[in-house]
């Protein structure tokens, strides 16, 4: 029978030998279920719409969305679609992960805690697992909130109370030719941005494969739950890295609705035609089960609304959620196993050629020199007003037209080098969305690398008109808030109204924008920047936005005030007399908010890692992870992220950090947030957090010499 060997490094990542491919995904999907059963778990869960079962009524809202729009549906679709060779590597991941839990491996102190067993996987699993990682990733939540500022103070304050910037995530990655590196291999480095979770949201891993006609070797960072190594991974002679495209390629349609007997009827066109639909039960630990009656109509599924709702779509309205992946029965699974074997730029690029959604900016790069960035995904041709909110579902000039071509580039060709981070860059991204981050991390890290490059240095280690990965590593942890400019402006033009805010307003036009853990001036700019947001959400002009919005608590991050004139706040500065804000009055009381607070405090007190666990703080059975105070903030290249205006602590973030080294893998590095073990009774659950709070990386460790065999697992 072909066997998996389990082998760990000093600070417990994994690595999984065998010899075949199949054999690999196994002994992955059992050491994943070793280290991560509770994370697993929930994941399971969720994609199968039964988390409120396990936790509670904490876990009703995502249950019902996920059998509103049929997650586990999707991902039996899908998983039925794909290559006889890919569903066979699936499922022998998922053999393994059945394998721990068969052997009492797969365990947990959250499990024991709660009473909850580890439940079976089934062969479509992680296919439903990487489908709840995207089901808020896209543009649909947004488009809610466009809808109610449009619906309460009219279609041209959205624009002035948005903002370039992907809420639910974002991430920063670069790449530098081998022309240009102190190595003379390329670098390409990044660090994607999402929910601190508790455990991580990536699992590093490598994987080794042995067989004479199939060999393959990858370091990388995992989903834990899908096998492979999806966004960042290094084969050697390859290597890749990706941030959020930020296309827009979710609609929402509002359909209108009315019941015929049992039937459900919908709108289309100009005639009424039959929604297939049918009610499920969602049970709830200590609590009553709830009924959701699952519609879906030509456009998709009902993700909010249906025939007997009167809220804010109007009567026997709803809201259809339609997306590439459920319009194609494809979450682009096939990609996954072909990122294992990429030896070429070109073998990666033909890899993601597969990729659906989120649609993804992709930096590549190969040790015979090569760097490309390439757009990887599906993105629907329509109408201009799709991006803007729900549209009419009857409408026929809202349907989709095909799919938006998707551009490559030869890095070679911009110079050498290049940066992406979520911004908006004409002739490559621009045409595909309407949200993105404001350009001042993409900015940055162009300017640290064009710093670099002209022989100027960054500090310590300079290489004089070359880039190594000391300097990718310093580049990561930058702390110059980009936003800053504009704030400091509005601070200089802010008279203050005492001693005590006047000797704010000093210290404020002195600060150099640095939010630096230690920094006493970085906390008084965030105690004034609270103050201001606060004022700012509060007054009389934006009272309609406060006005129930009428959508579960699900969404609740999209819709809350304060959080969103924190994130517009660079905007609201700038142009909030439009909106009819005295923005300066509300600068200068912040100014005596902040003397309140007083000066004393260092960024690093208020702005500690606070990561997220699926069971709500406080409850028993949820970890407690030891305060961290951390750098950065949500306009640095280091963004580390608190909400303005609402919370100074930091549960979002960078996720992970790494440089890959084109000309020594051995010489990459990484790091995650807690550690590699999602068990919190393991040495290595939390001995990364140091490390990743001091702003360094861990060698990555490629040499199986340098590791430890801990056990043969055998498949069949």
């Amino acid at each position: 029978m072909p066997t998996a060997e389990i082998r760990r490094d000093r600070w417990g990542i994994p690595h999984v030998l065998a010899q075949d491919a199949d054999a690999l995904a196994f002994g992955q999907g059992a050491v994943t279920a070793q280290d991560r059963a509770w994370q697993l778990e929930v994941a399971r869960r969720r994609s199968e719409g039964t988390l409120a079962a396990a936790i509670g009524a904490d876990g009703t809202d995502w249950d019902v969305l996920a059998r509103r729009i049929g997650v586990d549906a999707l991902a039996r679709r899908s998983y039925a679609g794909l290559s006889p060779a890919t569903q066979r590597w699936v499922a022998a991941y998922v053999e393994g992960v059945n394998h721990a839990r068969g052997t009492g491996l797969a365990t947990a102190p959250e499990l024991d805690a709660l009473g909850v067993a580890f439940g079976p996987w089934q062969p479509w699993t992680p296919l439903g697992v990487l489908a709840v990682q995207h089901a808020l990733f896209g543009a649909y939540p947004s488009k809610l909130w466009r809808r109610h500022v449009a619906a309460t103070l009219g279609d041209e304050a959205v624009a002035l109370l948005g903002r370039e910037t992907p809420q639910t995530s974002g991430s920063n990655a670069w790449a530098v030719t081998g022309a240009l590196t102190t190595t003379g291999g390329a670098l390409v480095a990044g660090d994607p941005h999402r929910v601190i979770e508790a455990p991580g949201v990536y699992q590093q891993v490598h994987l080794v494969c042995t067989a004479p006609d199939d060999a393959f070797d990858v370091v990388g960072l995992a989903f834990p739950g899908v096998p492979g190594i999806q966004h960042f991974g290094h084969t050697g002679p390859a290597a890749w890295a990706l941030t959020n495209a930020m296309a827009d390629d979710q609609d929402l349609y509002v359909e209108h609705l009315r019941r015929d007997g049992d039937r459900v009827l919908v709108r289309d066109g100009d005639a009424w035609v039959e929604a297939p639909s049918h009610r499920e039960r969602v049970e709830v630990r200590d609590g009553a089960h709830v009924e959701v009656e699952v519609v879906v109509t030509p456009r998709g599924p009902l993700v909010l609304g249906g025939p007997d709702d009167d809220g804010p779509d109007g009567r026997g309205a709803g809201l259809a959620l339609r997306t590439p992946t459920r319009v194609l029965g494809d979450l682009g699974v096939e990609a996954l196993p072909l990122l294992l074997r990429a030896r070429t730029a070109a073998d990666v690029e033909a890899a993601w050629s597969h990729w659906v959604e989120p649609v993804n900016s992709v930096l590549v790069a190969d040790g015979a020199g090569s760097v490309r960035r390439i757009v990887a995904g599906r993105v629907p041709a329509r109408a201009a007003e799709n991006r803007t909110g729900p549209v009419p579902g009857d409408d026929p000039a809202a349907a989709w037209t095909g799919w938006e071509p998707l551009p490559t580039v030869d890095v070679a060709a911009l110079g050498g080098f290049v940066s992406c981070a979520n911004d908006r860059r004409p002739g490559d991204t621009e045409h595909l969305g309407s949200d993105f981050a404001p350009p001042h991390r993409a900015r940055r890290i162009t300017a640290l690398l064009t710093r670099l490059l002209d022989g100027a240095g960054a500090g310590a280690g300079d290489t004089g008109g070359r880039v190594g990965p000391d300097d990718c590593a310093r580049i990561h942890v930058d702390t110059r808030l980009g936003s800053f400019d504009v704030l400091r402006d509005l601070v200089s033009a802010t008279a203050p109204a005492s001693d005590a805010a006047a000797a704010v307003r000093e210290r404020l036009l002195a600060f150099d924008g640095r939010m630096d853990a230690g920094s006493a001036d970085a906390a008084l700019l965030s105690a004034w920047r609270t103050a201001l947001v606060r004022r700012l959400a509060a007054d009389p002009a934006l009272a309609p936005l406060h006005a129930p919005h009428g959508r579960p608590a699900l969404y609740a991050s999209w819709l809350d005030v304060p959080t969103k004139v924190g994130l517009a706040l660079e905007t609201l500065v700038l142009r909030g007399a439009d909106l009819g804000l005295d923005v300066q009055a509300a600068s200068a009381a912040a100014l005596d908010d902040a003397a309140a607070v007083g000066g004393h405090r260092v960024w690093g007190d208020v702005h500690v890692l606070v990561p997220v666990h699926a069971l709500r703080p406080g409850h028993p059975a949820a970890p407690v992870v030891p305060p961290a105070a951390v750098a950065g903030d949500i306009d640095c290249v280091l963004a580390a992220s608190s909400v303005p205006g609402v919370s100074e602590a930091c549960s979002r973030g960078p996720v992970a950090r790494y440089v890959w080294d084109l000309a020594d893998r051995s010489a990459s590095r990484w790091v995650v947030p807690l550690g590699a073990s999602g068990r919190w009774d393991s040495p290595h659950a939390l001995d990364q957090l140091p490390v990743y709070a001091a702003g360094d990386l861990v060698t990555v460790v490629d040499d199986l010499g340098q590791t430890r065999s801990e056990r043969v697992v055998t498949t069949g």
